[in-house]
């Protein structure tokens, strides 16, 4: 276990189903599958604000219903939330402006449409669970969990809303149990891609399975060249990471989990990298 250390570093409480979290300054901004809210969790005061992003934003919204946020990334002086894509109502952006204070909502429905045109992944298999800005490009992290276990990397040149090409990298990442392990989260740290995936025994994009377990990995972005990957835990789904400290010998990861439950306490874990092992 000399390769990476996983622990409990504390509890929030008011938040559950966590699917995605920022570290800014002295916050954790998080985003819940089952919620229309940002939430900003603050260090020092040890306390959770909720962020209207929309005029009838609310909690606990049944799974039909749900917009399904499961990407979250910090652009400039925002930030920026993904549906997954994977029903109609899922199909949203909304992006919340640090300075002012207030947040845009964006129908990504002709987005959504053009992938799945462009690179096959149909309507019962587009699942985006993360997002990575790369040279003027958008990553986003398709999580195979589908029947088609169609797993990679969507490609959007240019542009996230208009790009001017769209292409799919496909790639194959550890099994458990004859369990393919599937994308959960990724995030750009110094021109690496480091990435979250899990294996849950479903066919399926938007019924649950049994956890088995959450692995940590590293992408190069030019050649989405697997470099590392790690099983890091045989029971958690973790859905979001974040770098919360990084020094010349290791990385220190904050990880939130879908715990697929109602109840509104998030565990938040940290996850510590010797970057001898990248």
């Amino acid at each position: 276990m000399d390769k990476f250390k996983l622990e409990l570093f504390f509890q929030i409480l008011g938040i559950g189903a966590t699917s995605g979290l920022v570290f800014e300054n002295d916050s954790l901004f998080l985003i819940s599958d089952s919620s229309s809210f940002l939430y900003e969790y603050n260090f020092s005061s040890e306390r959770l604000d909720k962020i209207k992003l929309f005029e009838n934003s609310r909690e606990s919204i049944l799974k039909k219903d749900k917009p399904d946020f499961e990407s979250i990334v910090k652009i400039e002086n925002s930030i920026l939330l993904l549906g997954s894509g994977s029903t109609q109502k899922r199909m949203l952006a909304a992006k919340y402006d640090l300075k002012t204070k207030k947040s845009i909502a964006t129908d990504l429905t002709d987005l959504f449409r053009k992938i799945s045109e462009l690179t096959g992944v149909d309507d019962e298999n587009l699942n985006i669970e993360g997002a990575v800005n790369y040279q003027n490009n958008w990553l986003l992290f398709q999580r195979g969990n589908g029947s088609a276990n169609q797993n990679g990397i969507v490609i959007l040149k240019e542009s996230l809303e208009n790009p001017s090409t769209i292409t799919f990298v496909p790639l194959i990442l550890p099994t458990e149990k004859a369990v393919n392990s599937t994308f959960t989260d990724a995030i750009l740290v110094e021109g690496k891609i480091y990435f979250l995936a899990a294996a849950e025994d479903s066919n399926s994009t938007f019924e649950d399975g049994v956890v088995l377990g959450s692995w940590i990995g590293v992408l190069n972005p030019e050649s989405f060249e697997l470099e590392m990957v790690e099983k890091i835990t045989d029971h958690h789904k973790f859905e979001g990471l974040t770098v919360y400290q990084n020094s010349t010998a290791e990385i220190i990861f904050l990880l939130c989990e879908d715990n697929d439950t109602e109840i509104l306490k998030s565990d938040i874990y940290k996850l510590t990298i010797k970057k001898t092992i990248r």
